[in-house]
């Protein structure tokens, strides 16, 4: 189904650590990306511990036996469970880690669809056709005023608080993620990103990027260099998928 892929995590030009991650298991066709919060490396840790859990369970318990939507989000909401419970635990057990947590964006292709699960605000962006539509929803507090008619999504771009996350793992001892199943067509384009790439790169500009037809590994690159071009004020994680 997915026909090729393509990743890139970077640092960015600003900060002096990655938090980010990405984790990708092509044989099972499902890819992730984390992006870490909380001081010192713990927003570092937590990232990484949170796809390396997901990943492994979904290995151990074998996705592709799952054959229904409720299936499959089934296996994703035990996975993310099981990552948030570990995060929350290390958060707790060292006070140098205390508050880590981190967003997640995940995918798995099957049968013509992408079932995705967020937290966070991390996003999941489809193509097709020359058009970009972003398919999931930034748990945020500026994305709060907006659903409540108090904000406009220009304003939201210049908030001084655009950046505060209302829900991310590791945050709280439960977690509960927001999931999508999205039709798939042929020579789609699906982009798993951290906001270090759309809060420094316009959607029409990732689609111009896109449009130019490059291998998904060239795609990364370019996109993770015009985040950098724009300032690389955050760590960069994308992750493309062509099918």
């Amino acid at each position: 189904m997915v026909q090729q892929f393509g990743f890139k995590c970077n640092r960015g030009i600003v900060r002096t650590n990655n938090e980010d991650a990405c984790f990708v298991i092509p044989s099972y066709d499902v890819y992730m990306v984390a992006d870490g919060v909380g001081g010192n490396n713990s927003g570092e840790i937590a990232s990484r511990t949170a796809v390396e859990i997901i990943a492994g369970y979904i290995r151990e318990n074998n996705i592709e036996e799952c054959a229904t939507p409720d299936e499959i989000f089934g296996l994703f909401t035990q996975a993310i469970d099981m990552a948030n419970r570990e995060v929350f635990a290390m958060g707790r057990q060292n006070p140098s880690n205390r508050g880590m947590a981190t967003t997640i964006v995940m995918t798995y292709i099957y049968e013509g669809a992408a079932y995705i699960a967020n937290i966070g605000d991390s996003r999941a962006y489809l193509y097709r056709k020359g058009k970009m539509r972003r398919i999931t929803r930034d748990h945020t507090y500026v994305n709060e005023l907006i659903d409540q008619g108090l904000l406009t999504e220009e304003e939201a771009e210049t908030h001084s608080q655009k950046n505060v996350i209302t829900k991310a793992l590791g945050a709280e001892p439960a977690v509960d993620p927001d999931f999508y199943r999205v039709g798939l067509a042929k020579n789609d384009v699906l982009i798993l990103c951290s906001d270090g790439l759309y809060g420094e790169v316009g959607e029409e500009v990732i689609a111009e990027h896109i449009r130019s037809g490059k291998g998904m590994s060239d795609l990364c690159a370019d996109l993770v260099n015009e985040a950098n071009k724009a300032g690389g004020r955050d760590n960069i994680t994308v992750v493309g998928l062509k099918i």
